[in-house]
């Protein structure tokens, strides 16, 4: 097994196994045993289990992907209408839903969320907030949408987006990202009428 594949395969291991259990509830041995290496090679790449939990998390968290396909989709659209239509289709429809397991959040206990995986999600969550925030601005600065705050319009509805995400990550609910995009834009475009 060449280097890198070893290191890759500790941080898959180790993702699938913090994912399952929780930092606390996983060993270093479970992770060398479930990879099939020996605890020095494990810190031969890690320093310890938190250097360990510390890159799983790194990897695993981050939304660039997620971001940049939010604002290619908005860039093609022309109007502050369109673009609303835009970020409501591509965000239901390709929300990172495996970015939001807890096992990746909490080190040491369920009071305290682990501080890089608080401060990946804190960051990208700020920059989808300000594409959002941004279209709206805009449609408020052309008078296509109502005088209005705009970061708290983006909140609005990023809120209604992410009660479908959340429904169906923990409770299995179906249903159609085109369909619940397109009725979303909608109450939010009749929302933001100008006056």
């Amino acid at each position: 097994m060449s280097a890198v594949t070893q290191e890759q395969r500790i941080l898959e291991i180790a993702k699938e196994l913090f994912t399952q259990r929780g930092f606390a509830n996983v060993a270093v041995r479970d992770i060398c045993k479930a990879a099939d290496v020996t605890p020095p090679t494990l810190y031969y790449y890690f320093k310890n289990k938190e250097a360990l939990f510390d890159a799983v998390v790194r990897k695993s968290v981050s939304m660039a992907e997620f971001i940049s396909r939010l604002g290619e989709a908005c860039e093609k659209a022309k109007e502050p209408k369109a673009k609303i239509h835009a970020f409501a289709r591509t965000y239901l429809a390709n929300f990172p839903k495996d970015h939001l397991n807890v096992g990746l959040y909490v080190r040491h206990s369920t009071e305290k969320l682990d501080p890089i995986g608080r401060k990946t999600l804190a960051d990208d969550l700020a920059a989808i907030h300000s594409i959002l925030s941004g279209i709206v601005r805009k449609g408020i600065a052309i008078g296509e949408f109502r005088k209005t705050n705009p970061e708290m319009a983006a909140e609005c509805l990023l809120g209604m987006m992410n009660r479908f995400v959340f429904q169906q990550i923990h409770f299995g609910r179906r249903y159609k990202p085109t369909e619940a995009a397109s009725y979303l834009s909608e109450f939010f475009l009749r929302a933001m009428r100008p006056a």
